[in-house]
Formats: C-alpha cells, sequence, structure tokens
C-alpha cells in the first residue's frame, strides 16, 4: 500500500510547497489537495486555489505522485478541468493522479456564494463519467471520491478506483474485492496507533492510504515505516 498526505492549504500562509519537499524526501508516495473555496463549513477562513499549488508543487518536486483530491465537476467548465488535468500531467509526467468528485451537500453553499449552479446529482455523475473517461484514454490514473452508492458503481463501470473519506476496514474490504480501492482521512497522532490504522487499511485491501496533514509529518512517517 503506497501511503500520501493531503497539504495544508486552508490556511494564509502558503506552506503547502515546503510540505510537499518535506513529504517527498520522508519517503511519501504521494501529495493531494483539497479542491474547495474555503474550508467546509468555515467561509471566513482562506483557502489556496488546488491547481495553482499542485503546478507549484509539481516544479518542486521530482518523484511524488500529486493531485486533487478531490476536483470537483462543476466549479468550472469540464474541458477547463480536463485541461487543468493535462497541463498538470505535462508538468509532472507519470505522476498525477485525478482525483474527481461531485460534490455533495456540505459543499454547495460554496457554488452558491459564487453563483455557480449546483446541478443535480444525476447531470454531475454524468458530468464526471465524461471527463474520467477522457483522462482515463489518456494514460491518466482517476480515482472517483465515493459516498453515493450511484457515484461508486461508476467509478466500477469505469474501470478506476474510488476513494473513500474516512472509511471502516469493513467497508473497504467489502469493495476491494470487485475494484480498486482507495482510503482518505486523519489518522491517530500516536505512532503504534497510527501505524496499526494504516495497517488495517493495507490489510483491507486499500491500495492507497492518504492520511491528513498531521500534526508532525516525521511522526506520520515513523508510523508509515518507509523502510519495510
Amino acid at each position: 500500500m503506497r501511503i500520501g498526505v493531503t497539504l495544508p492549504t486552508f490556511r494564509e500562509q502558503p506552506d503547502a510547497i515546503d510540505g510537499a519537499r518535506r513529504a517527498e524526501a520522508l519517503g511519501f508516495d504521494g501529495v493531494f489537495v483539497f479542491d474547495h473555496l474555503w474550508p467546509l463549513g468555515r467561509p471566513d477562513r482562506p483557502a489556496l486555489a488546488a491547481f495553482p499549488v499542485l503546478g507549484a508543487v509539481a516544479g518542486a518536486t521530482t518523484r511524488i505522485a500529486l493531485g486533487p483530491l478531490v476536483a470537483r465537476v462543476g466549479l468550472v467548465p469540464d474541458d477547463q478541468l480536463l485541461a487543468q488535468l493535462l497541463s498538470l500531467e505535462r508538468l509532472a509526467p507519470g505522476r498525477v493522479i485525478a482525483g474527481l468528485g461531485t460534490g455533495d451537500r456540505k459543499s454547495a453553499p460554496e457554488n452558491a456564494a459564487y453563483g455557480i449552479p449546483y446541478e443535480p446529482a444525476d447531470e454531475r455523475r454524468l458530468r464526471l463519467r465524461s471527463i474520467a473517461a477522457r483522462l482515463k484514454e489518456a494514460g491518466i490514473p482517476v480515482w472517483v471520491g465515493g459516498g453515493a452508492t450511484a457515484t461508486t458503481e461508476l467509478a466500477a463501470e469505469l474501470g478506476v478506483a474510488v476513494n473513500l473519506w474516512e472509511a471502516e476496514p469493513a467497508a473497504l474490504a467489502g469493495l476491494a474485492a470487485h475494484m480498486e480501492v482507495t482510503w482518505a482521512g486523519p489518522v491517530p497522532a500516536e505512532p503504534a496507533q497510527a501505524a496499526r490504522w494504516l495497517a488495517e487499511v493495507r490489510d483491507a485491501g486499500a491500495t492507497w492510504a492518504v492520511c491528513a496533514w498531521p500534526a508532525s509529518l516525521e511522526t506520520l512517517a515513523e508510523a508509515a515505516d518507509f523502510g519495510r
């Protein structure tokens, strides 16, 4: 199982680039960026834009995988989202993972605040289907943010991975028997507990564990045991 982290982008200081460099140096396999206009439920807080950060990360690193977790369809025109991901692939060939999602009711206020239509779920899934198919054709790995059964079924139909946020190992195992599953979410701060949790996620069949940005990247690296 590969292990990545989400970069700290919900803050005013752009230290995500330094975080990506440190993650690469410590042996992490990937770094990922949320695609939100503000932290969920906190419109008063800042959020760095996903693709400018990812472009900077591509130039500041040499090995580590990178991508949005997840880019929400409908925030920008479909062709623009596709172009952003294809451009990122040109900056970091073979290192991009295209996380895609439909968004949900928690993110709907962001659309409303900026006058961006929040389409019905079925229409958002149609958009996601088209973009994911074109990215897969271009040879870029795709993760679909899961949650709704219909979205998970779409990922299986497309033959791409589903990413589950804070899923329990049993839920991962149930899907891993039929399709590629990746996990994302916070892990315990204590190294031994974090190591146990990552082992459970691995044993459930996840191919990736993407950990929320920790209090100590070094401590998380210790728990991940990259010397294995």
